[in-house]
């Protein structure tokens, strides 16, 4: 079962939390971070992405980088930006975006789950982006991004959450620039925390990573560090733990995560359309913007043209819980054999668009020539994520988007 404990957070003074809280470290490149934070003192991306505090040029590992990084967190710190709660405590975090509100947890979640596959994963890691996260954990000596999690709801968490968010005012509550609305309460009442506490122990078999696949991992290994440092370690020091938040299974929605190509691999639309009919119905849609409505359709984009492509019953099997998924047949049946391009995550010719920036986006790259040819999915269901990480299994990359992101610096673990 899962073992969440509360902790005392470091959180933005309640008059900018709004300037202070900002989207996660690797929704940005460093161009974009840098041009959201230039008109904000407060912006938690100084501190996330340090990069941008220097030229263009600058390397983004460089030491100096993370240095900084460390000196602006310090001096948030030092002239109260930041303050420290005085005692242990859970927060509730809801998100309200176009309609639809998800509410979560927000905890420290054990390492040792981590360690013990309690805590579920579904994506490989990337060895530079976990050492950056190290870096980055290590200097500052804090947590500053939430992991998302998810897990299959419990009715009696549920009321419990619901119960305290009706019945107390929010600490923060504002609405960012994308028009989603962001609330926070803290729960420090003890008898509150311990039966939240032991619900998790009782029947949390698991929690599954949504988002946030390289902080955990990280998080973990400075953890297993600190503790090899530390001739007096308990168990109990707040490095056992990593910076989550748990949302029940119920209120959650993955949204699509299309993919973009560069060319056609030397063929003409003729030959490439009769390459994808051995594997795949084609209706061609024309100008008009098509989403895929179902399980095994997609949708492309080419030289002006919609298509719905409708996978053949021979692409997959519904009981291989990996082959079965929309993005294992677009690879093993289009983007492998008739793109060539057999490694998504090194292979130049490709890039990926979450689904938050619309079918449009997909359309305007093509239309510009930066790209040649666009796919769009039907969402991955959260039944086939938990299904592959119940299974050992890891998605293809590129596989799920999760909206609304948590904000980076609404609350900090300090380690």
């Amino acid at each position: 079962m899962i073992t969440i404990r509360p902790f005392k957070g470091l959180r933005p003074r309640k008059d900018i939390v709004d300037k202070v809280a900002s989207k996660p470290y690797d929704v940005l490149n460093s161009q974009e971070a840098k041009e959201e934070a230039k008109d904000n003192e407060f912006s938690f991306l100084k501190i996330s992405k340090p990069e941008i505090n220097f030229e263009n040029s600058i390397d983004q590992y460089a030491d100096e980088v993370y240095a900084k990084g460390k000196e602006i967190f310090d001096g948030f710190v030092k002239d109260g930006i930041l303050m420290r709660d005085e005692e242990d405590a859970l927060y509730i975090y809801a998100q309200t975006m176009d309609g639809r509100t998800q509410t979560g947890l927000v905890a420290g979640s054990s390492i040792e789950d981590y360690f013990t596959d309690k805590i579920k994963k579904h994506e490989l890691t990337l060895v530079a982006k976990e050492n950056d996260r190290i870096r980055h954990m290590k200097t500052k000596m804090a947590q500053p991004g939430m992991v998302f999690l998810a897990y299959k709801n419990v009715e009696e968490i549920d009321a419990i959450i619901d119960h305290y968010s009706s019945n107390h005012e929010a600490e923060n509550d504002f609405t960012d620039s994308q028009n989603v609305r962001h609330q926070l309460w803290k729960i420090d009442n003890e008898n509150i925390i311990n039966k939240l506490v032991d619900l998790f122990k009782q029947k949390v078999e698991a929690s599954y990573i949504a988002d946030g696949h390289h902080r955990t991992a990280a998080a973990a290994k400075v953890g297993n560090q600190l503790k090899e440092e530390n001739k007096n370690h308990t168990g109990n020091e707040t490095y056992n733990y990593f910076l989550s938040c748990l949302f029940p299974s119920n209120q959650l929605q993955i949204q699509d995560y299309n993919r973009l190509v560069k060319d056609t691999n030397g063929l003409s639309d003729e030959e490439l359309l009769s390459k994808i009919k051995e594997n795949f119905e084609i209706e061609k849609i024309g100008n008009n913007i098509y989403k895929p409505q179902t399980l095994h359709e997609f949708s492309m984009y080419l030289n002006g043209n919609w298509y719905k492509l409708q996978a053949k019953k021979n692409t997959y099997d519904e009981n291989d819980p990996i082959g079965v998924l929309d993005v294992t047949i677009l690879s093993n049946y289009l983007l492998d054999p008739i793109l060539n391009i057999k490694d998504q995550r090194t292979d130049k010719r490709i890039d990926f668009v979450g689904g938050i920036r619309g079918l449009s986006e997909l359309q305007k790259r093509v239309d510009s020539g930066e790209m040649k040819i666009a796919f769009a999915f039907f969402p991955v269901t959260l039944d086939q994520l938990m299904n592959i990480a119940d299974t050992g299994n890891i998605m293809p990359p590129k596989s799920t988007w999760f909206e609304p992101k948590l904000k980076s610096g609404l609350v900090i673990n300090v380690l």
